[in-house]
């Protein structure tokens, strides 16, 4: 499923290959590499005792082994010496003021010193792939097993962890087999026109001439449109980005019943490195896999006159963003993309919401520091709490970043019973709202926008939930304009489903767009 490379960068990956080869064999013992085996029994054990893993969890030289296992990117959590927690005052920290700045220099300067002791000839700017603007946070390529044990003791070091690795059977799951639910009804290459749907069974006809989708309905969407539809908001979605070639989403955007609103799409994904080298090509915001596409549809596709399926905020603004590139997150670019994505958004005044349909299994202290910073700006995050594949199916919850206080985990639920999941969602205690997006019968997905034409597509797993409630967020927000981003929250738990009992493993329940905006 990924990724291409070309002849000239495979030479130069060799040589840079040989060259690290040969450090390794003659300054790192072979018997202090734990195998990624071990690493992943490890992680596994964690995730069953804690239904979490964070890297603090592990040893020192479990962190340098799966940092070898990988592109040996670190991320590195600063602060000044003696300054308190931090998470809480993220958004308020001016990283390049004196104090901060030197704090970051003096941590640098330590890494390298450590790193030279396996090769003089490194520099700084060899060492960083990547520099932080708005975060008090370090990427960094780590070779030496003492630079990890270095930063792990050091007061001034939040966190230091692998930024890109994840457990390899979990990583092949998602990544080599086109049947499981990452990469076809949640994923990648599935964004395909559906056909054979059904008027008043897969979807209503709705004017001038567009398509409800069927899972509307269980959540009063139809009525809250008498008084809301999302416009003057504006939703920043962390996705694989948006087809180009889709209009709809695009040039189309404005057509019909939706007007006067704007559609943005950049990214935030970097090239691909190798020991600090540039490889990959510069990405774009355009979606070459179609999963950011689906959940855009989802959320604003307009409602408009050439037979294409409506999102539920059709007349809300929208910000894509290309973070990743699909939709489990196990390089440390992806950790990248989404971190300077969540920071983009918190910075933009115009954004109210934040959706991400994405995750990992290990914890990243890079992300959840800037889903803090968005945060702490005021905005209202959803992410997906999972949607499971081979590795994790049966046994694991909540996934990354959902599981997060900030966050709101969304899941789905099937149309015969709201306490029923969908076949491959995940929940968990961690849950706070569903989204009905499984017929129980015939097994149908709600209906998106597909890469390309009107013919709409269908999309499922725990994604399309999310996408879904931060459409209806944006109704409840477009009604209530002056409200706060809690308020608008406890408006969407006091009219959702469950309240006042709050359920162990689906929340508040599903959400209701017609009593949210009343």
């Amino acid at each position: 499923m990924k990724k291409w490379i070309t002849m000239t960068i495979v030479v130069s990956l060799f040589l840079v290959a040989c060259k690290k080869s040969a450090i390794e064999e003659s300054q790192q013992p072979a018997e202090d590499l734990m195998s990624r085996a071990a690493i992943d029994a490890f992680i596994k054990s964690k995730l069953s005792e804690h239904k979490k893993f964070e890297w603090s969890m592990g040893s020192d030289n479990l962190v340098w082994s799966a940092l070898q296992h990988t592109d040996q990117i670190m991320s590195v959590g600063y602060q000044p010496e003696g300054m308190g927690n931090i998470d809480d005052r993220l958004h308020l920290i001016n990283v390049h003021d004196k104090e901060w700045l030197n704090a970051k220099d003096k941590l640098l300067q330590l890494i390298l010193a450590s790193e030279q002791q396996l090769d003089k000839t490194i520099t700084l700017n060899q060492l960083i792939p990547w520099e932080e603007q708005f975060l008090p946070v370090i990427n960094v390529t780590v070779k030496n097993p003492a630079t990890v044990k270095l930063l792990r003791a050091l007061k001034m070091v939040r966190y230091a962890e692998p930024m890109g690795y994840e457990p390899e059977d979990a990583v092949n799951a998602a990544n080599s087999n086109q049947s499981n639910a990452i990469a076809s009804s949640s994923g990648c290459g599935s964004n395909t026109p559906t056909t054979g749907l059904m008027v008043n069974i897969d979807y209503a006809a709705i004017s001038p001439n567009s398509k409800q989708s069927w899972n509307h309905n269980f959540h009063k969407i139809s009525n809250a449109w008498t008084k809301s539809t999302g416009a003057g908001t504006k939703v920043f979605i962390i996705d694989t980005g948006c087809e180009f070639d889709q209009e709809n989403l695009g040039s189309a955007f404005n057509q019909g019943a939706s007007a006067g609103r704007t559609v943005e799409k950049i990214v935030t994904l970097p090239r691909a490195t190798f020991l600090g080298i540039p490889t990959g090509p510069i990405e774009i915001a355009d979606d070459g896999c179609g999963h950011g596409t689906s959940m855009a549809g989802a959320c604003a596709a307009p409602r408009g006159t050439d037979g294409n399926a409506c999102g539920v905020a059709y007349n809300c603004n929208l910000v894509t963003c290309r973070a990743a590139e699909d939709v489990f997150l196990e390089s440390s670019r992806e950790a990248k993309g989404v971190s300077d994505a969540f920071t983009n958004a918190g910075n933009r005044a115009d954004v109210k919401i934040i959706s991400m349909s994405m995750g990992r299994i290990t914890s990243s202290s890079q992300i959840r520091d800037a889903i803090n910073y968005a945060y702490g700006k005021g905005k209202l995050i959803f992410c997906a709490a999972g949607t499971s594949f081979s590795w994790t199916s049966g046994w694991y919850g909540v996934i990354f970043p959902a599981t997060l206080a900030n966050v709101n985990a969304v899941t789905g639920v099937k149309d015969n019973n709201f306490n029923t999941t969908c076949d491959d969602c995940h929940d968990g205690s961690e849950t706070d709202f569903t989204i009905v997006m499984e017929k129980a019968v015939t097994g149908r997905f709600p209906l998106t926008t597909a890469m390309s034409g009107d013919v709409p597509s269908t999309v499922g797993g725990s994604s399309v939930a999310t996408a879904t409630a931060a459409g209806i967020a944006a109704l409840v927000w477009s009604r209530f304009p002056g409200f706060t981003r809690d308020q608008v929250l406890n408006k969407l738990i006091q009219t959702s489903s469950n309240y006042p009992n709050r359920n162990a493993y689906l929340g508040w329940g599903n959400l209701n767009a017609d009593a949210g905006t009343n």
